[in-house]
């Protein structure tokens, strides 16, 4: 019997969710799939998984199970990487969470790149702008804008933005420009509703910090909606320059209170604590900082 084989098929199973998505990622027919889990089953004596025509779940038993199945497997993966980091050779499944604007607008066109210099490294990348959990959801690593990281993970600062208030031209000839941070108040605000300091926006102005609670007549968790909307008039918006600087560059937005600057964000690779960090992750993490050095958008001096 192959027990590594009935461990790591169990917790392909377990991860996607089903026996037919576990068989897919696994390159093998859903039939052994099954055979892995029921001889695995049989040999401990117990029933890992509840089964449903809907869903799978894990028993007690099988939670245990898995867990420890997690920590040997990732065991496993530690140890080569110990060796084949000496190598520098990068292969395998890389599966990484973005950013869904920064995602499409900026990192899109580097997976080719990264993919042709490690032809045995595959993709699968995930556009959301939900915190995902690393481990728990089997992510190699995730790129989070932040002003400072989850102290739980290791990071790397691959680029750096800030926060812009800006509206178009049309509004601002309509409802006039705000001359100071409170006049926000007395205008429509388009605000991103996974802002960290939600609706109390913060500046650095002349006399120091300044914090105005505005009230926002449209929301979204959606930068690029929040710029379409500002676009059109429809209001003030508070966006990173990775997402406005084209506009800016254009005219078509208009940066707002020059004299008072929004906080500044970095860009950040984070990863799940480990003692080796495989060479995937690592040559990836230097792929993306290399290609987003001097970038427009990018925070300098």
């Amino acid at each position: 019997m192959d027990k590594f084989q009935e461990m790591r098929v169990f917790s392909a199973v377990v991860e996607a969710g089903s026996f037919v998505s576990a068989a897919g990622a696994l390159s093998i027919s859903k039939a052994a799939v099954s055979r892995y889990v029921a001889d695995l089953e049989q040999r401990l004596g117990v029933r890992l998984l509840h089964r449903t025509t809907r869903r799978l779940s894990l028993t007690g038993e099988g939670e245990v199970f898995h867990s420890r199945c997690r920590e040997i497997l990732s065991s496993i993966e530690e140890s080569e990487a110990e060796v084949s980091t000496r190598a520098g050779s990068a292969s395998g499944l890389l599966k990484v969470s973005v950013p869904l604007s920064f995602g499409v607008k900026h990192l899109a066109r580097l997976w080719v790149g990264f993919m042709a210099a490690h032809p045995q490294v595959s993709l699968d990348v995930n556009l959301s702008d939900r915190v995902v959990d690393l481990v728990d959801e089997g992510f190699d690593l995730a790129i989070r804008i932040a002003r400072l990281p989850d102290s739980s993970l290791i990071s790397r600062e691959i680029a750096t933005t800030r926060l812009v208030l800006c509206a178009s031209p049309h509004y601002l000839k309509r409802r006039g420009t705000p001359l100071k941070p409170s006049d926000l108040r007395a205008h429509d605000v388009i605000a991103y509703t996974l802002l960290a300091m939600g609706d109390q926006w913060s500046f650095e102005g002349p006399d120091g910090a300044v914090t105005v609670k505005v009230v926002p007549r449209l929301r979204s968790n959606n930068g690029d909606t929040c710029i379409v909307a500002a676009l059109n008039g429809a209001g003030v918006i508070l966006q990173p320059t990775f997402l406005v600087e084209e506009h800016l560059a254009a005219g078509t937005l208009v940066e707002l209170l020059p004299g008072f600057r929004s906080i500044e964000l970095g860009i950040f690779a984070v990863y799940p604590t480990r003692k080796f960090v495989v060479p995937k992750v690592r040559l990836f993490i230097d792929y993306l900082a290399k290609s987003l050095a001097g970038a427009a958008w990018g925070v300098r001096g």
